[in-house]
C-alpha cells in the first residue's frame, strides 16, 4: 500500500474535485470500501466488519423482501451499489430498493447505475453503527436531491429505525413506509430488537405472522 493510501482519511467528508475523486477511487478502494460525493467533497468509508453490523444488514433486506413477497409487489433489492449523477454526486448505500414499476428498470448487466439515464431507487437503507449522525445529516441531504423516495437510518446501537418520506428535496419522519404501505417501522424495531436474542429464522418467522396478520 503506498504512502497516498495509508494516509488518506476515512469516514469524514474532505474537500475534493470529481476528477480526484474517480482517481482516488481507482487508488485506494479497490473495491474495498464505500464512497460518496457530494457538493465538492468526498467521503470515503471501509466495509463494516461488526457482527452487530452484519446481523442487522441481514434482517432488514430480509423483512422488506418477505413483506414485498407476501402483499404481492415487485421488488428488486440491491446491496452495496454506487448509484452516480456524474461530476455531481456519487454513493453507495447499503441496502436500495426499486419497487412495482420501476423494479425491472436497471438492466441485469449494469455496473454502475446512472442516474442521469435512470431513476434514483424507490427506497435507500443505511445501517448506522459509526456514522450515525453523518446517515443522518449529509448523507440524508444528498439522498433528497438524488430524488429518493424514502430513506432509512437503522440505528445499530438501539435497534432503532428513523425513517423519512422525501420530495422537492425535502424530507419528514414516518412512522409507517409510504413506498410499501402497510409497513409499519414499529415491527421492524421490534424485530431488531428480538434479532439480539434468537436466530434470524425464528426472527423471520416472527415477521411472517406480524405481516400476515397486517
Amino acid at each position: 500500500m503506498s504512502e497516498t493510501q495509508t494516509q488518506l482519511p476515512t469516514d469524514i467528508w474532505i474537500p475534493a474535485s470529481w476528477h480526484e475523486y474517480l482517481q482516488t477511487l481507482a487508488d485506494f478502494l479497490n473495491d474495498q470500501g464505500k464512497s460518496y460525493y457530494y457538493k465538492g467533497h468526498m467521503r470515503l468509508e471501509m466495509p463494516p466488519v461488526s457482527f452487530d453490523h452484519g446481523q442487522d444488514h441481514v434482517v432488514i433486506i430480509f423483512a422488506v423482501t418477505l413483506f414485498a413477497t407476501l402483499k404481492g409487489i415487485p421488488a428488486t433489492g440491491l446491496d452495496t451499489t454506487t448509484f452516480r449523477k456524474t461530476g455531481i454526486q456519487d454513493c453507495q448505500p447499503d441496502v436500495a430498493y426499486y419497487l412495482r414499476e420501476r423494479a425491472q428498470t436497471i438492466p441485469f448487466s449494469t455496473g454502475i447505475v446512472n442516474c442521469d439515464r435512470y431513476p434514483a431507487p424507490d427506497l435507500v437503507i443505511e445501517i448506522a453503527k459509526t456514522s450515525l449522525l453523518d446517515d443522518l445529516g449529509t448523507k440524508r441531504s444528498l439522498y433528497e436531491e438524488l430524488g429518493v423516495t424514502e430513506y432509512w437510518v437503522v440505528d445499530v446501537q438501539n435497534a432503532q429505525i428513523i425513517a423519512y418520506a422525501m420530495a422537492d428535496q425535502g424530507s419528514k419522519r414516518i412512522q409507517e413506509s409510504q413506498v410499501l404501505p402497510g409497513l409499519v417501522i414499529a415491527i421492524l424495531e421490534e424485530a431488531l430488537r428480538r434479532s439480539r436474542e434468537m436466530s434470524q429464522s425464528e426472527v423471520g418467522a416472527w415477521l411472517l405472522s406480524q405481516f400476515q396478520q397486517a
